[in-house]
């Protein structure tokens, strides 16, 4: 039942933001009585701390079975951003901003997991890109991890990038190829092309 729970509260939290949702939304949408909840979480702020660690720990898992792998570290980035987008629902309700501005300590929590997972996972990418002759021997493999991390939180600041006017779809998209664009070789530009040739309306 917990389990259920939690799964459900992802749903409604990325769909509709960790403020808008209530106790009683999630209850109905289980079929359950708001009790039964509480039997399981005792207020809203546990509820959102241990759904927002179901789901990290949902992306960890799953992004490390895309590593073990081990594609060319381009197709990789991809795959790795296809499966986020499945997860995190296109974020249409700005979920970071509302578990910034209200539940602030949740936030830089999983902010630090979810850098030491990216930190780790980029870095890796990029040592087998330059092994593999598709990225430059000369990055500073330790400031573009760290680049990467904070530009990709700042795509999901509604301030900077309105729904109105940038889906995350669409930002990831670009994003991705100006991070590529800026770190590839004359061999990996070339691989690059013809992915997103012949990807361009799957990523």
């Amino acid at each position: 039942m917990k389990q259920n729970i939690l799964k459900t509260a992802v749903d409604l939290f990325l769909n509709y933001g960790f403020k808008s949702v209530t106790m009683d939304d999630i209850a109905n949408a289980q079929g359950i009585s708001k009790k039964t909840i509480y039997q399981y979480f005792s207020n809203k702020t546990v509820l959102v701390e241990e759904t927002v660690q179901y789901l990290f720990q949902t992306i960890s898992s799953g992004i490390e079975d895309i590593r073990d792998q081990e594609k060319n570290p381009i197709d990789e980035i991809y795959e790795i951003k296809r499966f986020l987008m499945q997860n995190l629902k296109d974020e249409k309700s700005s979920p970071q901003f509302q578990l910034e501005k209200y539940y602030p300590k949740i936030f830089h929590d999983i902010k630090d997991k979810q850098y030491c997972v990216m930190q780790d996972c980029v870095s890796c990418n990029l040592e087998r890109g330059k092994n593999m002759g598709l990225f430059r021997d000369d990055l500073n493999v330790g400031f573009i991890s760290k680049i990467y991390f904070n530009c990709m939180m700042a795509l999901k600041d509604k301030t900077l990038f309105p729904l109105e006017h940038f889906s995350m779809q669409m930002l990831m998209e670009n994003y991705l190829e100006y991070h590529l664009r800026g770190i590839c070789t004359s061999k990996g530009i070339a691989y690059l092309n013809n992915y997103l040739e012949i990807n361009q309306n799957n990523n």
